[in-house]
């Protein structure tokens, strides 16, 4: 069982067509994987009608293709980031609102063709909603069945916080997963990467907050900078242009000898060895998905994770 990756399916049933998406799919439940990843709103920004909705759909059809494997993985979606009218996002996305989530868990379901997910996340803040409808809304969910769990993305630590404390005090199941942005390499401080939201990265306060918080975990995206770690036509972001780069690029490269790996494998291998800690990979062939594989498979010796994370 691969319990250390989850797959992420931001792009299936978009840039990813049907066929190659089943095959992903498919060597990911063979290799043991369990965790797959998507949102109601994936990926708005790929399909012509400028609404989500193709990776949940998808993922129904390969269940429905394939009995039996719905009770092999576990799912994990997301609402709050649907856009309300097509091009207009964020500032026209759907929020938090008691309404918009029930709705929204509903419609998931019906496209996943499923009774219930395992893990359901609050996509980014919602500055128009308090936090008490929020919380009181998703721990009805738990409550009815269709949640296993919840979680919360995007958040900035006091909000996250905060909402924990809210169903604490109401007796109320609460977040206990965080889904940010996190790497190997640092952006420059004072900056934040771009694949993120704006309190989406894993920043020093939020690694404190998670060491301090067991029942929490956290789910990393993007750890592998979309392929900029080992594709020389896919340039790194411009807030990774400072001299520690260049000094945790040889680190990895040095690991990567050692061990006959890759760049990609190693910074895998290094948040997988981080407690509580789990990559989303979005890969686009079965050859990446067995690349990642070896990659939470690989494990570090305590000298070579001081070098990694010495190298600043």
């Amino acid at each position: 069982m691969i319990d250390n990756l989850v797959l992420g399916a931001m792009l299936f049933g978009t840039a990813t067509d049907e066929q190659r998406s089943f095959e992903i799919l498919d060597r990911f439940v063979d290799a043991g994987g369990v965790w797959i990843d998507t949102a109601n709103c994936y990926a708005f920004w790929e399909d012509p009608t400028g609404f989500g909705g193709q990776s949940e759909a998808l993922l129904g059809r390969w269940l429905a293709s394939r009995p039996g494997v719905r009770d092999r993985v576990k799912l994990s979606t997301k609402v709050g980031c649907e856009p309300t009218e097509a091009g207009r996002f964020p500032e026209k996305a759907e929020g938090l609102a008691a309404g918009v989530i029930k709705k929204g868990i509903e419609g998931s379901l019906r496209r996943l063709g499923t009774d219930h997910v395992e893990l359901f996340w609050a996509h980014m803040p919602d500055p128009a909603t308090p936090l008490e409808e929020t919380v009181a809304a998703f721990d009805e969910l738990v409550s009815a069945g269709t949640a296993g769990r919840l979680g919360c993305s995007n958040y900035p630590v006091w909000q996250i916080e905060r909402a924990r404390q809210i169903a604490a005090t109401h007796g109320r199941t609460g977040f206990t997963a965080v889904q940010q942005h996190h790497t190997y390499l640092q952006p420059l401080p004072g900056t934040r990467p771009t694949v993120a939201h704006r309190f989406g990265a894993v920043t020093d306060e939020v690694s404190h907050y998670l060491e301090h918080h067991p029942d929490m975990e956290l789910w990393a995206y993007t750890p592998l900078l979309s392929g900029r770690y080992t594709r020389a036509d896919k340039p790194l972001p411009a807030e990774y242009d400072h001299p520690g780069t260049t000094r945790r690029l040889a680190a990895l490269d040095e690991i990567a000898t050692e061990t006959g790996t890759n760049r990609n494998q190693v910074v895998l291998a290094w948040l997988t060895g981080t407690p509580a800690t789990t990559p989303i990979i979005g890969v686009s062939s079965v050859g990446q998905l067995d690349e990642a594989i070896a990659g939470v498979s690989l494990e570090l010796t305590a000298e070579q994770r001081e070098r990694l994370d010495s190298a600043v």
